[in-house]
């Protein structure tokens, strides 16, 4: 029996999962991951597209046309009417070329569309890593809870146990004629008290499975335990906020005032003339209606077009203002951004400090309360205390001792969440 035990706690560590590998896992298979690699390709897409938008277009083009009267198959010249040469005419006339555009100058539009869209690809690749952050710290959080829930079930099964030990002596003594029957109630009432509780940590610890497996994207079963050093904390508000420019959340606001600015300039860029290119070379076909012959005609032309608006009732410049207060909002929002960060770090730090602090208090009084509760067990037996002393004091050592592994999680928590706002749980 003992080699099958040995065996099967074997088993269940060989297959456990571990955190690292559920954070592997998900990174791989999260479906907010796969949207913002999405996002990512197609910012990167939208700057080629930009990019290639710069150089024109060039199709084919093609076209039939019935006309009421018969037309020439290309415009009429002095040098043709002159010629005396037979000039073919048709009702229906097709024609088949290729034509090229190419906007030669839009007031630097399209150079800011492109810096635009650059920094937008910049930023799309920020918020996949920033979204990677927050799947880390979602996943650890998970993983935690679940190891804080399963510690403290088996140091609510073990208080469980004693219980039941302590009402089976209760009860032989109880027929004895030693104890009262009122402390067999009690003792009883309390066994059944502690599995209830047991069944509610049971009951939590798979609802926080699955909310960890849907995050992972597989099953979580079996979780490998991980080892937590509550050490003493020493962190320096002032060193880590000094690292705060080069945090992603930081580097996207700073785009994002970049990327603003740009907008400003393309919009001023309406103030200025647009010279576009325009060039055809192509057939025109029909039958001409005196012979009935099919005769062709080839035309080509270049052409260069410049538009510049005069008057706009306000448009252009409503468009300016707009851009205007949009690199102003942006710029709030970096501010706002570097005061958030600096609470989140006072916050996190304070929060390691607590908990480390809780930590040593609690363990400190799970040992007084150990101490307690085995002289108070000694007393009952002999005599001296009742029941309820007893009781109480081993309710007191199970409160502390899950106070002490909450405690303990709860620091790792913290020091988890601390790594997230410095964006440096990835890097682990």
């Amino acid at each position: 029996m003992k080699y099958i035990l040995t065996l099967l706690v074997f088993s269940n560590m060989l297959f456990a999962s571990t955190l690292d590998g559920l954070i592997k896992q998900a990174l791989q298979k999260s479906t907010l991951i796969q949207q913002a690699k999405a996002n990512r390709e197609l910012s990167s897409l939208k700057v080629q597209e930009s990019r290639a938008s710069r150089y024109g277009e060039l199709g084919v083009v093609g076209d039939a046309t019935h006309y009421n009267i018969e037309r020439t198959l290309a415009p009429l010249s002095p040098n043709a009417i002159g010629s005396g040469q037979p000039i073919t005419t048709s009702d229906d006339i097709f024609s088949l070329g290729l034509s090229y555009s190419l906007p030669l100058f839009t007031g630097f539009a399209q150079t800011r569309q492109v810096e635009m869209d650059a920094l937008a690809s910049h930023m799309a690749e920020i918020k996949l890593s920033l979204t990677k952050e927050q799947l880390i710290y979602n996943i650890r959080t998970l993983y935690l809870a679940i190891l804080t829930q399963k510690e403290i079930l088996l140091a609510q099964k073990k208080y469980t146990s004693t219980l039941k030990k302590l009402s089976k002596q209760i009860g032989y003594e109880v027929k004895l004629g030693k104890k009262a029957q009122i402390d067999l109630l009690k003792s009883e009432a309390d066994y059944q008290a502690s599995k209830t509780k047991e069944a509610i940590l049971k009951t939590n610890i798979k609802t926080t499975k699955a909310t960890l497996s849907s995050l992972v994207g597989e099953d979580v079963s079996v979780l490998e335990p991980i080892m937590i050093a509550v050490k003493e904390p020493h962190y320096s508000l002032d060193t880590l906020y000094e690292t705060s420019a080069t945090l992603g959340k930081i580097q996207s606001q700073e785009l994002a005032i970049k990327k603003a600015e740009k907008m400003i300039s393309k919009s001023k860029s309406a103030n200025l003339p647009q010279v576009n290119l325009a060039s055809y070379l192509g057939k025109n076909y029909g039958e001409d209606i005196k012979t009935n012959d099919w005769d062709d005609e080839t035309l080509w032309q270049v052409g260069l077009n410049l538009k510049y608006n005069l008057l706009d009732f306000g448009k252009r410049d409503a468009g300016v203002q707009k851009a205007k207060i949009a690199a102003l909002q942006a710029r709030l929002n970096k501010k706002q951004t570097l005061l958030d960060l600096k609470k989140l770090l006072i916050e996190s730090i304070g929060n390691i400090e607590q908990s480390y602090a809780q930590f040593q208090g609690n363990a400190t009084q799970l040992a007084l309360s150990e101490k307690s509760g085995k002289i108070e067990k000694v007393r009952y037996e002999n005599g001296v205390a009742t029941l309820n002393d007893l009781l109480l004091a081993q309710s007191k050592t199970l409160l502390a001792k899950a106070k002490v592994i909450e405690s303990k999680y709860g620091y790792q928590k913290n020091v988890y969440y601390l790594d997230y706002v410095l964006e440096r749980s990835s890097e682990d």
